[in-house]
């Protein structure tokens, strides 16, 4: 047996009919005949000197040496996967692609691009809303802009956004409750967005914070800050609004944040990339265009009481 590794077409092939156990459709995948991918396999055989794949009726099953070969050919074709994606990255300084929360990019990114279409029209830049984990090395993402409490590891982490919390509400609803203890009588809005691990923040731990009983239950619930926010802008209630979300509406006059709270949370937006990438001219220009569009967005003032999360009652 020959300890020259076989050609990378045969490996190919097998990889693909281990994943899907299936001659057809392994050939489908890497749109070849089936008679054309099972001589590869068989050539991959003969250069073993031993059967990988038993041939029964209607299937096929690994054998004990096909079940060795599996790990090595998955992780080996993943390794090249990676290797070429990011080579293409390389070579291609004029794209870039960015994913980040819907919220963020519904609320912050989306209203500043224009800006950075002006200031970099050599750039070809496209999106991801999501939250998903990305894998940048195999899911063509350049730079993830993430909100967390910590670094991730094997990653660049560029610190952005610090994020404070604060009661916002339209400017009616703010004329007709004026004070903290008129909050109980206002209507208020729920979301899902604020569960920091075991530090949850909701209206109870506010309501306490303002000396207040505890709120009444009830009221709209949404799963995403920025649907809250545009329902809070429509007059639809009080919410618990991010400044970073809500600044553009904050600027504009269409919320208001009337209480001198704010609730400075452990998390911030971070840009990720991976390492050595932030040196990349795209990359390198979208991440100055984020630092001076944020320092357009000072903290909240000496209006504000600034408390911790974690010091909340």
């Amino acid at each position: 047996m020959p300890a020259t590794l076989p050609p990378l077409t045969a490996l190919r092939a097998f990889d693909a009919a281990a994943r899907h156990m299936s001659f057809a459709r392994a050939a489908e995948e890497l749109n070849v005949t089936p008679q054309a991918l099972s001589l590869q396999i068989k050539s991959l055989e003969e250069h073993l000197g031993a059967p990988l794949f038993h041939r029964l009726n209607r299937a096929v099953e690994l054998t004990e040496a096909g079940r060795a070969l599996v790990p090595g050919a998955r992780d080996g074709f993943t390794a090249l996967t990676r290797g070429w994606a990011a080579a293409r990255r390389a070579t291609d300084p004029a794209r870039l692609t960015v994913t980040a929360g819907p919220a963020f990019t519904a609320k912050w990114l989306a209203p500043r691009l224009p800006d950075f279409a002006r200031a970099h029209p050599e750039i070809e830049l496209s999106f991801s809303a999501s939250l998903r984990r990305m894998d940048m090395a195999t899911d063509g993402v350049d730079v993830a802009v993430r909100f967390s409490d910590h670094d991730e590891p094997g990653l660049y982490n560029g610190a952005l956004i610090e994020e404070w919390v604060m009661p916002m509400m339209s400017p009616a609803l703010a004329r007709a409750h004026p004070t903290p203890d008129a909050l109980a009588a206002a209507p208020l809005v729920h979301t899902e967005s604020y569960p920091f691990g075991p530090d949850t923040l909701d209206w109870p731990r506010i309501f306490a914070a303002f000396g207040l009983a505890a709120p009444a239950k009830g009221g709209p619930r949404f799963s995403h800050a920025d649907h809250a926010a545009d329902a809070a802008a429509s007059g639809t209630g009080v919410i618990l609004g991010r400044w970073s979300l809500s600044h553009g509406e904050l600027t504009s006059g269409a919320l208001v944040a009337p209480y001198p709270l704010a609730v400075r949370l452990p998390h911030q937006y971070r840009l990720l990339c991976r390492e050595g990438d932030e040196t990349r001219p795209q990359v390198a220009a979208f991440l100055a265009w984020m630092e001076a569009r944020i320092t357009e967005m000072p903290r909240p003032g000496p209006a504000f009481e600034i408390v911790e999360l974690k010091d909340l009652p």
